[in-house]
């Protein structure tokens, strides 16, 4: 019984470090997205792929995930929930440049 009792505490701590190091590991590679995402942007400016109206749309859509990986990280942890949710977010900014870098419009 009692090893039956340190096997689920075991299971039941491991579950709930791998969920904090998950949304960690979520937080800095929310970051590095938008970095790379940023210079999606600066790229489709360059190669004109992009307008500046459409860039500027595309950095505020930026910034606001920005303001949220703060909002997440100002209590010292970031939920598996906030993750997702920013991760989701930086799927459909990436969707948006690509939307934007691939339509009929050149700067």
């Amino acid at each position: 019984m009692k090893t039956r009792m340190l096997v689920v505490s075991g299971l039941v701590l491991s579950l709930a470090f791998g969920f904090a190091s998950q949304a960690a590991w979520a937080v800095g590679e929310v970051k590095a997205r938008e970095e790379h995402q940023q210079k999606r942007i600066t790229q489709g400016i360059q190669s004109d792929q992009l307008t500046t109206n459409e860039a500027a749309k595309l950095d505020k859509v930026e910034d606001k995930i920005e303001t949220n990986r703060q909002k997440a990280l100002a209590d010292g942890k970031v939920t598996p929930i906030e993750a997702r949710r920013l991760n989701r977010q930086e799927n459909r900014a990436s969707h948006k440049i690509y939307q934007l870098k691939h339509n009929a419009k050149k700067a």
